[in-house]
């Protein structure tokens, strides 16, 4: 539903990406998902149990842990990450008001038409893709320049701007976060390094190991999800994988992030217990890691009793960075799974087999003998 108080000449609004969800008395068809409940939806319980990882203890332990939720889930919940507690909550607390701005502050950070990449306000770049409209809105900030995006929503600011956020402007404390959070996905990535088998030398000297850390980019997508009247015929976001290397999220502590589980299908509820965070790997991890490490298909739901909050972190190769097996994920007598791709070329692939029930990464997978392909099958 669009906020009739934006104006047609912003971006957003020309874009129909301004929405005022929180006050609908009902799903509109624009909003109404076919196929939402397919599935049964199941409690993290049992086999369906969410693994959790603790960067607290020992090295060793949290490598082997890390290690089995990569390979089962390509997915988990972190905790003693060292990320503090009131660097999340100033994040979070400066997300949500984001969101509570008037229609017209919120417009005149919106999307340009014609860029469902582009930085700015409006419906989640996934949305873009199809006829139905899901019931989130969101924001998408290049973390490099976050100040320049808070800019683009308060342009005359001043010091009535600094007032506002209580003497600290929203883009420091953001600043703040992507400092912690890019930190935090360097200390991971030492982590699935290990599980792979290098050790600190050799991820330390190894030059592609070495230009992933130092070259990986960061976006924010911060993303609402606001109460629905009728849940089980709305959808936040529906069902996909992320196509970059690692997702780091900050979530309310209202679930609504669901892993599709297979034999028989279900999707598993995360739990958001206070103070984790979600971490959830790619599809050019996968290709990375030459399919051992897994990224997870997973939708967002929504809730008719309270909204949520979602604030994933992208870390994405650059545009100009070929993305092939490691050595080191080469298992003995083992060959490359994957055909090197970079960024662009892997999105337009992603972009060619979108509406089809064909897999993005099918289409990098490289011919492998028979015998291979026994063993292969054996342990997947």
């Amino acid at each position: 539903m669009q906020s009739s108080s934006s104006s047609a000449s912003t971006p957003a609004a020309a874009s129909g990406l301004v929405f005022d969800l929180g006050s609908a008395a009902g799903v509109p068809e624009t909003h109404a998902w076919p196929g939402v409940n397919e599935y049964p939806s199941v409690e993290s319980a049992g086999r369906d149990v969410v693994p959790v990882v603790d960067m607290g203890v020992a090295c060793p332990d949290a490598t082997r842990a890390l290690a089995r939720a990569a390979d089962e889930w390509g997915v988990f919940l972190l905790v003693g990450h060292g990320v503090p507690r009131e660097v999340a909550a100033r994040a979070e607390e400066q997300v949500a008001r984001l969101f509570v701005l008037p229609a017209p502050d919120k417009a005149r950070a919106g999307r340009r038409p014609g860029e469902p990449t582009a930085t700015g306000y409006g419906r989640p770049p996934l949305a873009l893709r199809f006829s139905k409209l899901m019931w989130s809105e969101g924001y998408t900030f290049r973390a490099a320049t976050v100040r320049e995006e808070f800019r683009r929503v308060w342009p005359d600011g001043g010091d009535d701007y600094l007032r506002f956020w209580c003497m600290r402007a929203p883009s420091d404390v953001m600043e703040e976060y992507d400092r912690e959070m890019r930190a935090l996905g360097g200390r991971l990535l030492d982590l699935f390094f290990m599980a792979l088998g290098l050790t600190d030398v050799q991820f330390a000297t190894g030059e592609t190991e070495r230009r992933i850390r130092e070259t990986w980019t960061a976006t924010m997508h911060p993303i609402l999800y606001p109460r629905c009247p009728e849940p089980e015929r709305a959808i936040g976001l529906t069902a996909h994988t992320d196509s970059g290397f690692i997702t780091l999220i900050m979530q309310s502590p209202v679930p609504g992030l669901q892993l599709l589980r297979r034999g028989p299908d279900r999707w598993v509820t995360v739990p958001a217990p206070p103070g984790a965070l979600i971490v959830m790997l790619g599809d050019l991890f996968q290709v990375l890691t030459n399919g051992r490490f897994r990224s997870p298909i997973h939708r967002a739901v929504v809730s008719r009793e309270r909204e949520r909050i979602s604030v994933p972190y992208f870390l994405c190769p650059p545009e100009d960075m070929t993305v092939a097996p490691l050595a080191s994920a080469l298992l003995p007598g083992r060959k490359a799974v994957f055909r090197a791709v970079t960024w662009p070329e892997y999105m337009e692939v992603k972009h060619k087999v979108f509406g089809t029930d064909a897999p993005a990464l099918e289409m990098l997978q490289l011919q492998v003998d028979e015998e291979e392909q026994g063993e292969r099958a054996a342990t997947t």
